[in-house]
C-alpha cells in the first residue's frame, strides 16, 4: 500500500491497506497508513476512527497519538489536539514530531510560555531542524521575546525554511517599535 501511496495510486493504496487490515486486524502500520491517506483527502471521521483502531491495538504507539491530535487541530479542536500531542511525547520524548505540532497547538491556545517550552524541547532534539527552529521563532514572538525569535527565524531559513513573509514583517515592525 504504501509504495502505490508514494507513486501517487491512491486507490490502489487504499485497496492494499484495507486488505492488509482484512488479513491482519492488529496491522498498526497499515491502519496509520490508511488514517494518512484519508486524513489528506480531507476525510477525516475515517482518519480518526484508523488511528483509535490503531491504538485498541496498542495504547502507547505514540505516532497515532500525534496523528490523533492532528486530525483535532485540523478540526480547531485544540485542547483535544494538546492532550493527544502531550500523551504523545509522554509516550516517546524524542519524538519530535509530537513536539513540534505540540508547539503549534499551544501557540494556537495562546499559551505562549508553554508553546516556547515545546519548541525549545524540539530544537534541542533536532537543531538543525528548520520546522523546530521556526516554530520557535513564532513561539518566542508571541511571548514577545522579539531579538531572540528573529535569531531563530534566521536559522530556519538558513536551514531552507521557506520563512512567511507577513511574519519576518511583523517581527521586523516589532524590533523597530523596541
Amino acid at each position: 500500500g504504501l509504495i502505490y501511496r508514494q507513486a501517487g495510486r491512491i486507490d490502489e493504496a487504499i485497496a492494499q491497506l484495507e486488505k492488509a487490515i482484512e488479513l491482519d486486524n492488529q496491522s498498526m502500520e497499515s491502519m496509520i497508513n490508511l488514517g494518512a491517506i484519508f486524513f489528506d483527502r480531507g476525510d477525516t471521521d475515517r482518519a480518526l476512527a484508523l488511528n483509535k483502531q490503531a491504538l485498541a491495538v496498542s495504547p502507547t504507539m505514540a505516532e497515532a497519538h500525534v496523528n490523533i491530535g492532528l486530525i483535532h487541530q485540523h478540526r480547531s479542536e485544540v485542547d483535544e489536539a494538546i492532550a493527544c500531542y502531550a500523551k504523545a511525547v509522554q509516550i516517546d520524548p524524542k519524538l519530535i514530531t509530537a513536539w513540534i505540532n505540540l508547539t503549534s497547538a499551544y501557540t494556537m491556545a495562546e499559551q505562549d510560555e508553554k508553546a516556547v517550552d515545546a519548541a525549545r524541547q524540539a530544537v534541542t532534539l533536532e537543531p538543525d531542524s528548520a520546522m523546530a527552529r521556526n516554530n520557535l521563532a513564532v513561539a518566542l514572538y508571541f511571548k514577545g521575546e522579539f531579538t531572540e525569535a528573529q535569531r531563530h527565524m534566521e536559522k530556519a531559513r538558513e536551514l531552507g525554511y521557506s520563512v512567511d513573509p507577513r511574519f519576518v514583517d511583523a517581527l521586523r515592525a516589532k524590533l523597530a517599535d523596541a
